[in-house]
């Protein structure tokens, strides 16, 4: 789970600061299974495509999946490089709520619908496409937002 030390689409204000975000980040994994990280920090990148970038010439043998909730598939395009991001990576997207139907009808989920898979197979071989492809990863929907958690003086990651 990386920490961001900010989401440029975002505004700062009413953001907690980022150590607080990370401690919350890491206290809600396990640290085996589920690792809260502040290495986006550490690399200096502050958009995804960035960020992937690092982490692959960093982690070559390694692979990822970007896990992003319903509400972000459909600010996907305002991401810099969002295509190149949905050709490196796999996406996950696990639904939210009052946001999934948007989602699913999103500008983006239209752009990748041909490339999208079952959630057990978004790891599988891409030769065939030559796209990471994406996936709705079916899940409960958790109620709450971070505006109400921002409100109610709690801490966001």
């Amino acid at each position: 789970m990386m920490v961001s030390p900010g989401n440029p689409l975002k505004p700062a204000r009413g953001m907690a600061p980022f150590e607080k975000r990370l401690a919350s980040a890491r206290a809600w994994t396990d640290g085996v299974r589920v690792i809260a990280t502040d290495i986006e920090a550490r690399l200096g990148t502050r958009f995804t495509v960035d960020t992937l970038a690092a982490l692959h010439r960093r982690f070559p043998n390694t692979r990822f999946v970007l896990l992003i909730g319903a509400d972000n598939l459909i600010q996907l395009p305002r991401w810099k490089h969002w295509r190149r991001i949905a050709r490196a990576v796999p996406i996950a997207v696990l639904p939210r709520p009052g946001q999934s139907r948007r989602a699913l009808a999103s500008r983006g989920a239209q752009v990748l619908a041909r490339h999208r898979r079952r959630p057990g197979a978004l790891l599988a071989d891409r030769s065939r496409t030559g796209h990471a492809g994406w996936a709705w990863v079916p899940a409960l929907e958790h109620p709450a937002s971070a505006t109400a958690i921002r409100a109610a003086g709690g801490v966001l990651v």
